[in-house]
């Protein structure tokens, strides 16, 4: 008898023992949990990161800027501070020479940054074009005082062109495309005045908007609007990359009767007053 209670006690144990085993057994490890959970923590670290950083570049963007308008904002006694600046070129263009909307001009420089334009100006209140556009049409910009930031899209990429985004995004007389073939990286046009650099961290960028913006001492148009009510900023005139023909107009061409008029809208400075923000 006791060898039979013995062997029944080992039993029940044994089976205890089977049953806490299987029921170990089945505790897998929560492995689809974890993946989600480290996901979504690295996911929330990237964007963190990716804001973080943004607003970085803003503020140092924004530093340039106030730097750059100490010293090259208009004044009485400095009309043009843009004559400061190495690198900018300049040329003399009279204003208000207008072109039809199938009509190329025959520029004398590239980019174009003064002559004959287009009757209908491009908008330039702070709009990033991610196409280049017909340069009678940009041209026409320049006259209403406006920064034209032109970049070879080869060429400028990635951060690079964040940086010039920055400049130009939402803010008035300003406005930015690509421009195939471009013989430097980056050029910048108002009117009548060129800057050609290689790098988007150059400081002169800064400096020619700072002097040239809405600047009344050098661009014909004193008080013109940056708003297009006929121009589709979604779809504007595509820029053509191939050379001027012989019927193209010449840079002394005095405008074409019955092309579309400019209206310079609300004015917002009075002739000879300095750059405004």
């Amino acid at each position: 008898m006791a060898s039979g209670t013995k062997r029944k006690g080992t039993s029940k144990s044994s089976a205890v023992k089977a049953a806490r085993g299987s029921v170990v057994a089945k505790k897998h490890t929560p492995w689809g949990t974890i993946i989600s959970v480290i996901a979504i923590l690295l996911l929330a670290v990237g964007v963190f990161g990716y804001y973080y950083v943004a607003s970085g570049d803003k503020r140092e963007q924004r530093a340039r800027e106030e730097a750059a308008a100490a010293s090259f904002t208009p004044s009485e006694r400095n009309p043009d501070p843009s004559k400061g600046i190495q690198g900018v070129i300049t040329e003399k263009y009279e204003g208000g020479a207008h072109v039809l909307p199938t009509e190329r001009v025959a520029y004398d420089k590239n980019p174009p940054f003064g002559g004959p334009h287009d009757g209908i100006w491009a908008t330039c209140s702070g709009v990033v074009y991610p196409n280049a556009v017909r340069s009678e049409n940009m041209v026409h910009s320049l006259e209403h005082g406006a920064v034209w930031i032109a970049y070879d899209p080869d060429r400028i990429k990635g951060e690079a062109l964040e940086q010039l985004r920055l400049r130009v995004d939402g803010k008035p007389f300003m406005m930015m495309s690509p421009y195939p073939g471009l013989d430097s990286p980056i050029s910048l046009q108002s009117w009548g005045h060129q800057l050609k650099v290689d790098s988007a961290e150059d400081e002169r960028i800064d400096q020619f908007i700072a002097a040239l913006r809405r600047n009344a001492n050098t661009y014909p148009e004193v008080g013109a609007t940056c708003d297009s009510q006929q121009f589709d900023v979604a779809n504007p005139p595509p820029f053509n990359p191939q050379p001027p023909g012989p019927d193209a107009k010449p840079m002394d061409y005095q405008g074409t009767e019955g092309a579309a008029q400019d209206s310079m809208g609300s004015g917002q400075q009075q002739p000879g007053s300095p750059a405004g923000s």
